[in-house]
């Protein structure tokens, strides 16, 4: 996936006038057809898309119309660039899947419009979680809503893959570098990888956290404190996590997420580092969890639960166009959705006062372990995926991270120091 360079260059006060002049001088009615919803994501995989189709459905049989703007990526800098491109011209879609800090840089535009009386009629403030609530407000106004949970930090596994090489599910990193070797003698590839740099960055961020624990992660990559980044616990994450290339197979350059799930799913690969959205692609394969493949917290981190929070952040619309769009926000958060969209997309409901029979049992394990690390001080925002971190000083370390991933001459000690300076200057 290429990575969008504009991660690295936020919005300069100049860029927020001329945006902000550029979509008053728009009208925002005549963008959007009367009654339509124009929704940008990046749920394109083939999981993803039958989870989005499932909101589609719905809005169209009340009657509103659904313009797709799906633009593929698996980690959404491509949608990102677009969206960018489409604000910028003062014609942003009605509603997008925007994440994290970036829900509250587009709300200083002054583009995203507010869902408080939406909210209010429907109880949002009663239903959803205090950490969630609060991320889908800018200036204490709802202005996105969650679609789901997902936790970053799993691994999956093929079963008879680990069977065929006599070993269990790893609990640590040195189970799972002993089982890797394992199943590389019994002709399989260890660990199924992408080479992209957010793929990279997942699973840098969730060996960081077996080897440092919660405290140190929401020092390091949240807080992004200079002492942390340059530590000898920064260090030791680094080079265990490129010990993990040893676990891969050479053709993982600019692999797909899914395709990695694949190779896992097909037996090629026996395990994968990879959020929840993975298990997407194993329920559209008509697979089992727990017979057909396994799901276990990654290696190490048994006690913690990184965060990665879907939502659709809502553009500034007016007459039948915000009636649809406020329709599409209630939506989102009834039963309905909620379910039918995670049971497809792999994650948890956004809600947790949901029935969860229909779900499988690592879903059930996810929402568990949610409310218990939220509850025992385990739960983090992930810096892979957008949760913890601006744009572009997500992207300052995500190049740190790759390049010394796949670079033969760089040191741990070299790449935490550039680690701290890519920090302090995206700050």
């Amino acid at each position: 996936m290429s990575q969008a360079r504009w991660k690295k260059t936020p919005f300069t006060r100049a860029g927020l006038a001329l945006a902000t002049a550029l979509a008053a001088s728009v009208s925002l009615t005549s963008a959007h057809a009367a009654g339509e919803v124009e929704v940008l994501h990046w749920w394109t995989s083939g999981g993803e898309a039958r989870a989005a189709n499932v909101l589609k459905d719905l809005m169209e049989a009340e009657g509103y119309g659904w313009q797709d703007f799906a633009v593929a990526g698996g980690g959404g800098e491509t949608a990102m660039t677009v969206l960018k491109s489409r604000a910028m011209s003062g014609n942003p879609p009605s509603a997008a899947q925007i994440k994290g800090p970036e829900i509250q840089e587009w709300g200083e535009l002054g583009l995203l419009g507010t869902l408080d009386d939406v909210a209010e009629a429907e109880g949002w403030d009663q239903l959803l979680p205090a950490t969630v609530a609060d991320i889908m407000r800018y200036d204490g106004q709802y202005v996105a809503v969650p679609v789901n949970v997902h936790r970053v930090n799993w691994l999956w596994a093929n079963p008879d893959v680990l069977e065929q090489a006599g070993v269990e599910m790893p609990t640590t990193l040195d189970e799972l570098f002993v089982a890797g070797e394992a199943i590389r003698e019994a002709g399989f590839i260890p660990l199924a990888h992408g080479g992209q740099a957010w793929q990279d960055a997942t699973v840098f961020e969730t060996v960081l956290l077996a080897t440092g624990g919660v405290e140190f992660f929401q020092r390091a990559l949240v807080d992004l404190d200079p002492e942390a980044l340059g530590s000898e616990q920064m260090v030791e994450a680094l080079e265990t996590f490129k010990r993990l290339r040893g676990l891969m197979d050479d053709d993982m350059s600019g692999r797909d997420w899914n395709i990695a799930t694949s190779m896992v799913i097909n037996g090629d690969a026996a395990m994968q580092l990879m959020g929840d959205w993975a298990k997407g692609e194993f329920t559209a394969a008509e697979l089992t969890a727990g017979e057909d493949y396994l799901c276990a917290a990654a290696p190490g981190t048994v006690d913690a639960f990184t965060f990665n929070i879907d939502s659709l952040a809502m553009f500034r619309v007016e007459g039948e166009a915000h009636e649809a769009q406020q329709a599409l926000a209630r939506l989102v958060l009834e039963p309905t959705f909620q379910e039918a969209f995670n049971l497809a997309k792999g994650s948890i409901p956004a809600r947790p006062d949901l029935d969860m029979s229909e779900f499988d049992v690592c879903a059930r394990q996810s929402l568990a372990d949610f409310q218990r690390t939220a509850d025992e001080g385990g739960l983090v925002p992930s810096m892979a995926h957008g949760m913890a971190v601006r744009a572009d000083v997500q992207g300052a370390i995500f190049d740190v991270v790759t390049n010394y991933f796949n670079a033969r001459d760089m040191e741990a000690e070299q790449a935490a120091q550039r680690m701290v300076n890519a920090a302090q200057a995206a700050l």
